[in-house]
Protein backbone atom coordinates (compact mmCIF):
# COMPACT_ATOMS: atom_id res chain seq x y z
CA UNK A 1 0.00 0.00 0.00
CA UNK A 2 0.98 3.61 -0.47
CA UNK A 3 1.85 6.03 2.33
CA UNK A 4 -1.23 8.10 3.13
CA UNK A 5 -1.54 11.51 4.75
CA UNK A 6 -2.21 10.05 8.18
CA UNK A 7 1.13 8.26 8.03
CA UNK A 8 2.84 11.46 6.86
CA UNK A 9 1.46 13.32 9.89
CA UNK A 10 2.21 10.48 12.31
CA UNK A 11 5.89 10.73 11.36
CA UNK A 12 5.89 14.35 12.51
CA UNK A 13 3.36 14.61 15.35
CA UNK A 14 2.35 12.53 18.36
CA UNK A 15 -1.21 13.91 18.56
CA UNK A 16 -3.98 14.04 15.99
CA UNK A 17 -3.53 17.04 13.70
CA UNK A 18 -6.19 18.83 11.64
CA UNK A 19 -5.61 21.37 8.88
CA UNK A 20 -7.54 24.63 9.27
CA UNK A 21 -7.97 26.64 6.08
CA UNK A 22 -7.16 30.36 6.09
CA UNK A 23 -8.13 32.91 3.46
CA UNK A 24 -5.62 35.72 3.95
CA UNK A 25 -6.89 37.85 1.07
CA UNK A 26 -4.22 36.96 -1.48
CA UNK A 27 -4.71 36.97 -5.23
CA UNK A 28 -2.73 35.30 -8.03
CA UNK A 29 -0.25 36.69 -10.57
CA UNK A 30 -2.39 35.43 -13.44
CA UNK A 31 -5.36 37.35 -12.02
CA UNK A 32 -3.88 40.69 -11.00
CA UNK A 33 -1.93 41.34 -14.21
CA UNK A 34 1.52 40.42 -12.89
CA UNK A 35 1.75 37.68 -15.53
CA UNK A 36 -1.80 37.52 -16.85
CA UNK A 37 -5.50 38.06 -16.32
CA UNK A 38 -8.51 35.84 -15.76
CA UNK A 39 -6.93 33.17 -13.59
CA UNK A 40 -6.83 29.46 -14.37
CA UNK A 41 -9.77 28.41 -16.52
CA UNK A 42 -10.96 25.81 -13.98
CA UNK A 43 -10.59 27.88 -10.83
CA UNK A 44 -13.15 29.26 -8.43
CA UNK A 45 -12.06 29.44 -4.80
CA UNK A 46 -15.67 29.47 -3.65
CA UNK A 47 -15.69 25.73 -4.34
CA UNK A 48 -13.33 24.78 -1.54
CA UNK A 49 -13.31 27.53 1.09
CA UNK A 50 -14.91 26.20 4.32
CA UNK A 51 -17.70 28.20 5.95
CA UNK A 52 -15.43 29.43 8.74
CA UNK A 53 -12.90 30.78 6.21
CA UNK A 54 -13.59 34.47 5.53
CA UNK A 55 -11.01 36.95 4.25
CA UNK A 56 -12.78 39.78 6.10
CA UNK A 57 -11.70 38.16 9.37
CA UNK A 58 -8.20 38.15 10.80
CA UNK A 59 -6.03 35.03 10.58
CA UNK A 60 -6.57 34.49 14.31
CA UNK A 61 -10.35 34.80 14.04
CA UNK A 62 -10.50 32.32 11.16
CA UNK A 63 -8.36 29.80 13.00
CA UNK A 64 -10.39 30.13 16.20
CA UNK A 65 -13.57 29.55 14.20
CA UNK A 66 -11.97 26.54 12.58
CA UNK A 67 -10.95 25.14 15.95
CA UNK A 68 -14.50 25.53 17.24
CA UNK A 69 -15.84 23.81 14.12
CA UNK A 70 -13.69 20.71 14.61
CA UNK A 71 -13.73 20.64 18.42
CA UNK A 72 -17.24 19.19 18.38
CA UNK A 73 -15.89 16.02 16.75
CA UNK A 74 -12.29 15.95 17.92
CA UNK A 75 -11.80 17.84 21.19
CA UNK A 76 -8.18 16.74 21.68
CA UNK A 77 -6.01 17.73 18.71
CA UNK A 78 -3.46 20.16 17.32
CA UNK A 79 -3.70 22.18 14.13
CA UNK A 80 -1.89 23.17 10.97
CA UNK A 81 -2.80 26.61 9.62
CA UNK A 82 -3.47 26.02 5.92
CA UNK A 83 -3.03 29.19 3.85
CA UNK A 84 -5.14 27.85 1.02
CA UNK A 85 -6.95 30.44 -1.08
CA UNK A 86 -5.10 31.68 -4.18
CA UNK A 87 -1.28 32.18 -4.11
CA UNK A 88 -0.12 32.54 -0.53
CA UNK A 89 3.41 33.75 -1.19
CA UNK A 90 2.32 36.42 -3.68
CA UNK A 91 3.18 39.36 -1.41
CA UNK A 92 6.18 41.11 0.16
CA UNK A 93 7.99 39.12 2.84
CA UNK A 94 6.94 41.67 5.46
CA UNK A 95 3.27 40.79 4.86
CA UNK A 96 3.96 37.05 4.75
CA UNK A 97 5.86 37.25 8.00
CA UNK A 98 3.03 39.10 9.75
CA UNK A 99 0.39 36.60 8.58
CA UNK A 100 2.36 33.42 9.20
CA UNK A 101 3.61 34.52 12.61
CA UNK A 102 0.07 35.47 13.62
CA UNK A 103 -1.07 31.96 12.73
CA UNK A 104 1.74 30.32 14.69
CA UNK A 105 0.83 32.39 17.75
CA UNK A 106 -2.65 30.83 17.91
CA UNK A 107 -2.95 28.25 20.67
CA UNK A 108 -2.74 24.72 19.31
CA UNK A 109 -1.24 25.64 15.93
CA UNK A 110 1.85 23.48 15.47
CA UNK A 111 2.77 24.27 11.87
CA UNK A 112 1.87 25.77 8.52
CA UNK A 113 0.84 24.55 5.09
CA UNK A 114 1.28 27.24 2.45
CA UNK A 115 -0.32 26.77 -0.97
CA UNK A 116 1.18 28.78 -3.80
CA UNK A 117 2.30 28.87 -7.42
CA UNK A 118 5.82 28.07 -8.61
CA UNK A 119 6.30 31.59 -9.95
CA UNK A 120 5.68 33.20 -6.53
CA UNK A 121 8.85 31.98 -4.84
CA UNK A 122 11.47 34.68 -5.14
CA UNK A 123 14.78 34.34 -3.31
CA UNK A 124 13.68 36.59 -0.43
CA UNK A 125 10.50 34.55 0.07
CA UNK A 126 12.42 31.26 0.01
CA UNK A 127 14.95 32.68 2.49
CA UNK A 128 12.12 33.41 4.92
CA UNK A 129 10.46 30.03 4.35
CA UNK A 130 13.77 28.27 4.98
CA UNK A 131 14.19 30.16 8.25
CA UNK A 132 10.61 29.33 9.21
CA UNK A 133 11.08 25.63 8.48
CA UNK A 134 13.88 25.46 11.06
CA UNK A 135 11.48 26.32 13.89
CA UNK A 136 8.15 24.84 12.91
CA UNK A 137 6.62 22.21 10.66
CA UNK A 138 6.19 23.78 7.23
CA UNK A 139 4.87 22.30 4.00
CA UNK A 140 4.90 24.44 0.87
CA UNK A 141 2.27 23.08 -1.51
CA UNK A 142 2.92 24.03 -5.13
CA UNK A 143 0.19 23.99 -7.75
CA UNK A 144 1.90 22.08 -10.55
CA UNK A 145 -1.20 20.47 -12.14
CA UNK A 146 0.73 18.90 -15.07
CA UNK A 147 4.19 18.78 -16.64
CA UNK A 148 2.85 19.44 -20.14
CA UNK A 149 3.35 23.00 -21.34
CA UNK A 150 0.60 22.71 -23.96
CA UNK A 151 -1.90 22.00 -21.18
CA UNK A 152 -0.53 24.72 -18.90
CA UNK A 153 -1.01 27.18 -21.74
CA UNK A 154 -4.54 25.94 -22.46
CA UNK A 155 -5.65 26.44 -18.84
CA UNK A 156 -4.03 29.90 -18.57
CA UNK A 157 -1.47 28.98 -15.91
CA UNK A 158 0.94 31.60 -17.29
CA UNK A 159 4.01 29.56 -16.35
CA UNK A 160 5.69 26.49 -17.80
CA UNK A 161 6.83 23.17 -16.34
CA UNK A 162 10.46 24.30 -16.16
CA UNK A 163 9.50 27.00 -13.64
CA UNK A 164 7.62 24.46 -11.52
CA UNK A 165 10.51 22.03 -11.58
CA UNK A 166 12.97 24.73 -10.55
CA UNK A 167 10.67 25.82 -7.70
CA UNK A 168 10.47 22.27 -6.32
CA UNK A 169 14.24 21.85 -6.44
CA UNK A 170 14.84 25.31 -4.99
CA UNK A 171 12.60 24.71 -1.96
CA UNK A 172 13.81 21.19 -1.30
CA UNK A 173 17.39 22.36 -1.63
CA UNK A 174 16.78 24.68 1.33
CA UNK A 175 15.37 21.87 3.47
CA UNK A 176 11.72 22.83 2.96
CA UNK A 177 9.12 20.05 2.75
CA UNK A 178 7.46 20.21 -0.67
CA UNK A 179 3.98 19.08 -1.63
CA UNK A 180 2.58 19.21 -5.15
CA UNK A 181 -0.95 19.50 -6.45
CA UNK A 182 -1.81 17.56 -9.63
CA UNK A 183 -5.06 17.47 -11.61
CA UNK A 184 -6.02 14.33 -13.50
CA UNK A 185 -8.17 14.77 -16.60
CA UNK A 186 -7.09 18.25 -17.68
CA UNK A 187 -8.35 19.37 -21.12
CA UNK A 188 -6.78 17.38 -23.94
CA UNK A 189 -4.70 15.07 -21.74
CA UNK A 190 -4.80 11.30 -22.17
CA UNK A 191 -3.73 8.77 -19.57
CA UNK A 192 -0.24 8.44 -21.05
CA UNK A 193 0.30 12.18 -20.46
CA UNK A 194 -0.92 11.83 -16.87
CA UNK A 195 1.48 8.95 -16.31
CA UNK A 196 4.32 11.08 -17.64
CA UNK A 197 3.41 13.81 -15.16
CA UNK A 198 3.52 11.38 -12.25
CA UNK A 199 6.83 9.88 -13.41
CA UNK A 200 8.38 13.36 -13.53
CA UNK A 201 7.11 14.25 -10.05
CA UNK A 202 8.28 10.90 -8.67
CA UNK A 203 11.83 11.75 -9.78
CA UNK A 204 11.92 15.00 -7.80
CA UNK A 205 12.43 15.80 -4.08
CA UNK A 206 8.70 15.88 -3.32
CA UNK A 207 7.38 14.61 0.02
CA UNK A 208 3.64 14.88 -0.55
CA UNK A 209 1.37 14.72 -3.59
CA UNK A 210 -2.29 15.61 -3.86
CA UNK A 211 -4.35 14.32 -6.80
CA UNK A 212 -7.65 15.88 -7.83
CA UNK A 213 -10.04 14.81 -10.55
CA UNK A 214 -10.80 17.52 -13.09
CA UNK A 215 -14.06 19.13 -12.02
CA UNK A 216 -16.15 21.45 -14.15
CA UNK A 217 -17.58 24.14 -11.89
CA UNK A 218 -20.23 26.72 -12.69
CA UNK A 219 -18.99 30.24 -13.20
CA UNK A 220 -15.60 29.21 -14.60
CA UNK A 221 -14.21 29.76 -18.05
CA UNK A 222 -13.72 25.99 -18.34
CA UNK A 223 -17.46 25.45 -17.85
CA UNK A 224 -18.19 27.85 -20.69
CA UNK A 225 -15.60 26.19 -22.95
CA UNK A 226 -16.91 22.70 -22.16
CA UNK A 227 -20.54 23.62 -22.71
CA UNK A 228 -19.62 25.14 -26.10
CA UNK A 229 -17.69 21.99 -27.05
CA UNK A 230 -14.36 23.83 -27.23
CA UNK A 231 -12.50 21.46 -24.89
CA UNK A 232 -12.51 17.70 -24.48
CA UNK A 233 -12.53 16.29 -20.95
CA UNK A 234 -12.30 12.72 -19.71
CA UNK A 235 -15.71 11.40 -18.73
CA UNK A 236 -14.67 8.75 -16.22
CA UNK A 237 -16.97 6.89 -13.94
CA UNK A 238 -15.78 6.77 -10.33
CA UNK A 239 -14.68 3.18 -10.91
CA UNK A 240 -12.65 4.12 -14.00
CA UNK A 241 -11.01 6.99 -12.13
CA UNK A 242 -10.16 4.68 -9.22
CA UNK A 243 -8.54 2.26 -11.67
CA UNK A 244 -6.42 5.10 -13.05
CA UNK A 245 -5.35 6.15 -9.55
CA UNK A 246 -4.41 2.57 -8.70
CA UNK A 247 -2.16 2.41 -11.77
CA UNK A 248 -0.56 5.77 -11.01
CA UNK A 249 0.20 4.66 -7.46
CA UNK A 250 2.62 2.08 -8.84
CA UNK A 251 4.77 5.01 -10.03
CA UNK A 252 4.90 6.74 -6.63
CA UNK A 253 8.04 6.01 -4.56
CA UNK A 254 7.59 4.64 -1.03
CA UNK A 255 8.86 7.79 0.69
CA UNK A 256 6.28 10.01 -1.01
CA UNK A 257 2.91 10.34 0.72
CA UNK A 258 -0.39 10.79 -1.13
CA UNK A 259 -2.71 13.19 0.64
CA UNK A 260 -5.83 12.68 -1.43
CA UNK A 261 -7.23 11.44 -4.74
CA UNK A 262 -10.53 13.30 -5.02
CA UNK A 263 -11.77 16.78 -4.32
CA UNK A 264 -15.26 17.74 -3.28
CA UNK A 265 -17.18 20.82 -4.38
CA UNK A 266 -20.60 22.15 -3.39
CA UNK A 267 -23.26 20.26 -5.39
CA UNK A 268 -24.77 23.59 -6.43
CA UNK A 269 -21.53 24.47 -8.26
CA UNK A 270 -20.50 21.07 -9.61
CA UNK A 271 -21.37 20.37 -13.23
CA UNK A 272 -19.22 17.29 -13.86
CA UNK A 273 -18.40 14.64 -12.75
CA UNK A 274 -21.25 14.06 -10.30
CA UNK A 275 -20.23 10.80 -8.61
CA UNK A 276 -21.98 11.45 -5.28
CA UNK A 277 -19.24 9.58 -3.44
CA UNK A 278 -17.88 10.51 -0.03
CA UNK A 279 -14.07 10.34 0.36
CA UNK A 280 -14.35 7.21 2.47
CA UNK A 281 -16.43 5.51 -0.20
CA UNK A 282 -13.89 6.37 -2.86
CA UNK A 283 -11.09 5.07 -0.61
CA UNK A 284 -12.88 1.72 -0.41
CA UNK A 285 -13.25 1.64 -4.19
CA UNK A 286 -9.56 2.48 -4.64
CA UNK A 287 -8.46 -0.29 -2.28
CA UNK A 288 -10.49 -2.72 -4.35
CA UNK A 289 -8.77 -1.58 -7.56
CA UNK A 290 -5.34 -1.81 -5.96
CA UNK A 291 -6.01 -5.43 -4.97
CA UNK A 292 -7.17 -6.24 -8.50
CA UNK A 293 -3.87 -5.16 -10.06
Amino acid sequence: MYKDYAAFLAERFERKVQKLAVNAGFTCPNRDGTVGRGGCTFCTNAAFNPSYCDASLSVTEQLERGKAFYARKYPDMDYLAYFQAYSNTHAPVSRLRALYEEALAVDGVVGLVVATRPDCLGDDVVDYLAELSLRTTLVVEIGVETVHDSTLNAINRCHDWAIARMAIEKLAGRGITVGVHLILGLPGEDEAMMEQTVREIASLPVSLVKFHQMQVLSGTRLAEQWERGEVALAQWTAEQYASLCARLLTLIPQHMAVERFVSQSPPSMLISPRWNLKPGEFATLLKKKIKEQ
